[in-house]
């Protein structure tokens, strides 16, 4: 059989027709196991045809063309194909690889077929006619024929010779059949050994129109093909191809803003990425952190110290509010890895609508000596008519806008960047004296000079969003604008599971999500409040500013969602936004429980002070409070010496509370019953060895011994243990602390003139959790004598006691 691979694109009728006098029959493409594009093929390899109505609209969208043949001789077979009249190999007009036939082509193709059909049936019939003529003669009603009269009997010699020589006869006949069959499958091979290099060079072309080489005829003429094509488009962007992405970030705003970006980055890829993060100190801390704690697969962080490129930058006045970091993109083929060739350069108030892949692609378009990717400026900034007097920097056009930038640092290498930026801005600031766009005006005054450098990205890449910009005809063109550690040691049958996993779990976080500016006092006295919290409890936070003047760690246990209303709150609240020495980290939420002792080792570990005061956000301290334990750190010399210095809590049931100014007037609302002791009557062992009857009468501060379940509230140095994060949610977490504090030969001492008052709020859903779960408080008693196996472990003979209490309890 012959099959033909055309593709047929004038109008259906008539080609239809023609195919139906032809004997053609389609049949869907899904039966195809071979690649379109062969000449002839055997029939379980049909190759791909597809008709259309009108130019660019399919009538069927992938069809096999079968075609048959008829009986002939080899030789004749043989004549026919190599008179030229045989099937064809595809065309090349295609810009998909697939031939393209005309109507009128297509008709003198059937009428071909049709003679070479009556010739194929002819070689077929003429053998088994004549086989069917020799057997036939050899009977006569039924019965053989005899050649003679001793043939005639049925077992003579005579008759048993000529059936073998009618064998013979056949048998040769068949090997002459098989003999002209093979020729004709070698003639097939021959012809179909050609057409892989027609596939060639239409793959080839496909390649370079997606590469934007093509000319526009040819892509539209592609896109109508693509349409039947079983062969995907090339992509121009592997699939494994790391895309390196810089940002130049500095100070904790901008670095709020940098994870913004890089979700919006995040939600769209498909691709490795690698940021290179040109971060001061403070930024480099926070993200850091954020990054190691997110643990995003297929991403890589980059580092490079902005302070040390300050110099590079600062001898160029700069009124922008970035300040000195704005520069800093001029030195990016200097501060980057020099065998790395191209770079995407992000603004951190960028926000993508689509797959930075795409982006990416666009290098692939860059000819000559382009070596920067802009997008035009959509302000009348660089023409001048804003204001009177207004004197912009020189620029071709409406300028660029350096928020988006694609940079192919081996060519602007080579081409000495450092040394054309340099000379640009020393003799530009001659006449203007600063820049007021920063690093956009040095950018524009370069390409001013030099505009074959630049290759202008489209407009949606760059969509700016301001009081001058002027985006309407980008937005009338454009519909899209685009702009664990590991858990294999836990058995998920035990029934403390999801217990005994939060303590491997990585919360992702956010230090410093707001401006934290503070230097401790040089005496080495300070005290940082520490404390964590969740969004219910988020009121509580101006009244402990206003009780507390001293620096605060807080972490924040927060949703994405519930952040962004914690920024807005706090931002429209002056209490905070005046206060710059509180430390707002947000631990992002992640399975079911409160990790509450991982929250408070978070606060911890970014105290900037040389002592911590442990709190929680449902007390206040009293006013006064953090003069008071500087002077106590000094009194107690917590400096050389292990000790907490506890301070008593007491609590109040009503919502609206006169605060006591002193202790006389605390004791006087204790009298009156306004105030009580701290969970007197639900929990007493825990501040029982406060000792609050001495308390009352103390002058000076006295020490106490640790008792079971004992659970104050302390002042310790920076350099103390952290909270064990096997206690989640409510209970034990702060026992488990004070019992290691002690274990560790600490000294606990009360201060008589200090005191802090708890303030009433609903249940947590941890605490009703553990008043009504059965298996909740099951788990917590397991964990807690986990917990005191470890103790002795660590301690020896020494934590033998707390197993005693425990057991006396």
């Amino acid at each position: 059989m012959f099959f033909s691979d055309t593709v047929v694109t004038s109008k259906p009728d008539n080609d239809l027709l023609s195919l139906q006098t032809c004997s053609v029959r389609l049949i869907p493409a899904e039966i195809s196991q071979q690649d379109p594009g062969s000449q002839l093929t055997y029939p379980e390899a049909p190759v791909q045809t597809c008709f259309t109505s009108s130019p660019g609209t399919p009538l069927c969208n992938r069809y096999r063309l079968f075609a048959f043949s008829f009986a002939g001789s080899a030789a004749e077979i043989r004549k026919y194909y190599e008179g030229g009249r045989g099937p064809r190999a595809p065309g090349r007009e295609s810009a998909l690889g697939l031939g393209v036939v005309t109507s009128e082509r297509m008709l003198g193709i059937c009428r071909g077929r049709r003679k070479f059909l009556a010739a194929s049936l002819t070689v077929l019939c003429i053998p088994a006619i004549t086989w069917l003529y020799l057997f036939a003669g050899s009977f006569e009603d039924g019965k053989p024929v005899s050649l003679s009269p001793l043939e005639s009997q049925p077992h003579s010699p005579r008759y048993a010779a000529a059936g073998q020589r009618e064998r013979e006869s056949l048998e040769v006949r068949v090997r002459e059949v098989e003999e002209e069959n093979r020729a004709l499958r070698r003639q097939l091979s021959l012809a179909q050994g050609r057409a892989p290099a027609h596939r060639r060079s239409n793959h080839n072309k496909t390649y370079s129109m997606e590469e934007g080489t093509g000319d526009s005829e040819n892509l539209r003429a592609g896109i109508v093909a693509g349409n039947s094509s079983e062969c995907g488009q090339q992509p121009v962007v592997e699939k494994c191809e790391t895309i390196h992405v810089a940002i130049v970030c500095a100070g904790y705003n901008a670095s709020r803003d940098v994870v913004t970006l890089v979700k919006s980055v995040l939600f769209h890829r498909r691709n490795p990425l690698h940021f290179h993060l040109i971060a001061d100190s403070i930024a480099e801390q926070i993200l850091a952190t954020l990054f190691q704690t997110w643990m995003v697969p297929a991403v890589r962080v980059d580092f490079y110290n902005a302070d040390e490129l300050k110099s590079e930058v600062s001898w160029i006045p700069n009124k922008h509010y970035s300040g000195i970091y704005g520069l800093m993109k001029l030195v990016l083929t200097k501060t980057l890895p020099a065998n790395l060739e191209r770079v995407i350069v992000l603004d951190t108030d960028i926000t993508f609508a689509t797959d930075i892949a795409e982006l990416w692609a666009v290098f692939h378009k860059f000819k000559g000596q382009q070596v920067l990717g802009l997008v035009e400026n959509q302000s009348d900034w660089y023409l001048g008519n804003l204001w009177k007097n207004h004197r912009p920097w020189p620029a071709l056009g409406r300028g660029y806008n350096t928020g988006v930038i694609l940079l192919l640092l081996d060519k602007l290498r080579k081409m000495k960047w450092e040394q054309m930026w340099r000379l640009t801005a020393e003799r530009e600031l001659m006449g203007m004296l600063s820049t007021s766009l920063a690093d956009q005006d040095i950018f524009n005054a370069v390409i001013k000079q030099n505009p074959f450098l630049v290759y202008q990205l489209p407009c949606f890449w760059n969509v700016q969003l301001s009081d001058h910009t002027r985006s309407e005809q980008c937005y009338r063109d454009v519909s899209d604008l685009k702009l664990q550690k590991q858990l294999s040691e836990l058995d998920e049958d035990d029934l403390c599971y999801e217990f005994r996993r939060e303590r491997f779990t990585v919360h992702r976080t956010h230090l410093y999500f707001l401006h934290y500016e503070y230097e401790p006092a040089s005496d080495n006295t300070d005290v940082t409040l520490v404390a964590q919290l969740s969004m219910d409890r988020l009121q509580m936070l101006e009244a402990i500013c206003k009780h507390w003047e001293g620096p605060i760690s807080l972490a924040l246990y927060l949703s994405d969602a519930e952040a962004q209303q914690f920024l807005r709150y706090a931002q429209g609240s002056e209490v905070l936004m005046s206060r710059h020495n509180v430390a707002y980290h947000i631990v992002y939420k992640e399975g079911q429980f409160y990790p509450v002792n991982l929250l408070r080792n978070v606060a911890m570990k970014h105290v900037g002070t040389p002592y911590m005061f442990l709190s929680d956000i449902d007390f206040l301290p009293m006013y006064g409070l953090y003069e008071y334990l500087r002077k106590s750190v000094i009194q107690l010399d917590l400096a050389s010496t292990k000790k907490a210095m506890i301070v008593p809590a007491f609590e109040t049931l009503r919502y609206r509370l006169s605060f006591p100014k002193s202790k006389a007037e605390l004791l006087s609302m204790l009298d009156m019953g306004t105030l009580f002791t701290f969970r007197y009557h639900v929990w007493t062992k825990g501040h029982a060895p406060t000792n609050f009857a001495k308390w009352r009468t103390a002058t000076t501060p006295y020490r106490v011994e640790w008792e079971a379940d004992f659970e104050p509230y302390v002042v310790v140095r920076r350099d103390c243990p952290e909270y064990d994060r096997r206690f989640v949610g409510f209970g034990w977490n702060k026992v488990a602390h004070i019992m290691e504090l002690d274990a560790q030969e600490y000294e606990f001492i009360v201060l008589p003139n200090a005191y802090m008052i708890h303030m009433p709020h609903a249940p947590s859903f941890d605490i009703t959790k553990f008043r009504s779960n059965k298996q909740y408080r099951i788990c917590l008693k397991t964990l807690k004598e986990e917990f005191q196996q470890d103790m002795s472990r660590r301690y020896g003979f020494a934590a033998l006691k707390y197993l005693t209490a425990e057991n006396n309890s």
